[in-house]
């Protein structure tokens, strides 16, 4: 098989893909996981012995959306959007590639690079005005949480993922849900309830580059902890977790090897995201010295250590696809009708990735053990700055097990496909 109809089947085959084309070799994962187990515990007993980031300002307001960008956003949502509902009906539909890989995947390195600029783009926050009540805060990131599970459900477990109708008929309802939202409860609606505009967000503060809105080169150490905490927010990045991993797992042999139905598909991927959030919320509160209000509390104080093992699995998992692939999707595109526009000349993407497995191994063990060992540390700290002093070190073995098993189990699934 060729490598462009390796990488180029996946979208077909389930949204943007998993890892079937070019899984790790194994002396990479132990590799990796010798890196992950030992840095972990060096930070742990030996390196770390007082909170670092605990002493860190309020976050500054953000500043007021710029018109520009908005613009823009409602320019590009616009010609997606054409291209979806009025390109073809295959796979070849530009909005459909656009979709899975630039709107999904790439949200995590736009969120990286320039911070939380989806909020700008938004093209549901500028039609959108005030909002008609308040938003009921006893909701929290609930609604966020079950539209990115629609989201992955559609790539994932949905019986065609790659079917333009299920793709139209999704984005249709979410762009409705989005307007409602946005005209009864106003901007709030969309930093609570927007899956994609949550997600950003939620990345945005794992950014080195923009801090509250602003360029600046910082430690993203000190904004991570900055993660708005509210009911549900680990429900959010369980699913972000959850989800990769079922990607990984759904293209193993051993998956691909039963034919399932559309219900059983679907209780796997939410058995996966439930499975990563109750033992993320067990290992948050296993520990003594606190009282019952504080023990519910810190699991959502602890999740923004998810975050690096989000985005570090999401860039092991998908960077074939987003360089790759996203190649095919910028230039179906450019033709957003079908019409064979080629302004820019005919496509010649660039496989390069593909063609060198051992550098592309490399990245993705070095991808998942960064955010695994930024994951500890920002775990550790925190731990250090809401623990009782007794418990310091007792009170945080659950979670330096629990953060191991997730990196074990990610490599462990790049590896097995």
């Amino acid at each position: 098989m060729t490598v462009p109809s390796l990488v180029g089947g996946g979208l077909a085959a389930h949204g943007v893909g998993g890892s079937t084309d070019l899984p790790i070799p194994f002396i990479y994962a132990m590799v990796g996981a010798s890196w992950a187990l030992t840095i972990s515990f060096a930070v742990l007993a030996l390196a770390w012995k007082t909170p670092q980031f605990a002493d860190e300002p309020e976050p500054k307001p953000l500043p007021p959306r710029r018109p520009w960008l908005a613009a823009l956003g409602l320019v590009l949502a616009a010609w997606g959007l054409v291209a979806l509902f009025g390109g073809p009906s295959d796979a070849s539909n530009g909005g459909l590639q656009g979709f899975y890989i630039f709107v999904w995947v790439g949200l995590v390195p736009l969120a990286l690079v320039a911070g939380h600029v989806w909020r700008d783009l938004s093209p549901w926050r500028t039609l959108t005005g005030r909002g008609i009540w308040e938003y009921p805060e006893r909701l929290g990131y609930w609604p966020a949480a079950a539209g990115l599970f629609a989201f992955v459900w559609l790539e994932l477990a949905s019986p065609d993922p790659g079917d333009v109708g299920a793709v139209r008929a999704w984005v249709a309802l979410y762009a409705l849900a989005m307007l409602a939202g946005g005209v009864a409860f106003g901007p709030r609606w969309f930093d609570r309830g927007d899956p994609f505009d949550v997600y950003s967000a939620v990345v945005s503060r794992l950014s080195p580059f923009v801090r509250d809105g602003r360029w600046t080169l910082h430690n993203p150490l000190r904004t991570l902890p900055q993660v708005p905490v509210a009911p549900g927010l680990v429900a959010v990045l369980a699913v972000l977790l959850g989800s990769t991993a079922y990607d990984s797992f759904s293209a193993s042999s051993f998956w691909q090897a039963r034919t399932l139905s559309t219900v059983q598909q679907t209780a796997a991927l939410l058995g996966f995201c439930a499975v990563v959030g109750v033992l993320f919320v067990a290992a948050a509160s296993a520990t003594g010295g606190v009282t019952r209000a504080q023990r519910r509390a810190l699991p959502g104080l602890l999740a923004h250590s998810l975050v690096p093992i989000v985005v570090g699995y999401v860039f092991a998992h998908y960077l074939t696809y987003l360089v790759e692939k996203g190649q095919t999707a910028f230039f179906a595109l450019l033709d957003p009708l079908g019409r064979g526009w080629a302004p820019l000349g005919s496509p010649d993407p660039s496989y390069f990735l593909s063609q060198h497995t051992s550098t592309l191994a490399a990245l993705k063990v070095t991808f998942v053990v960064i955010g695994h060992v930024l994951a500890v540390i920002a775990a550790h700290d925190k731990a250090l700055a809401l623990l009782p002093r007794a418990h310091r070190l007792s009170g945080q073995l659950a979670m330096l097990v629990l953060m191991v098993a997730y990196t074990f189990t990610g490599l462990y699934l790049l590896f097995s496909v």
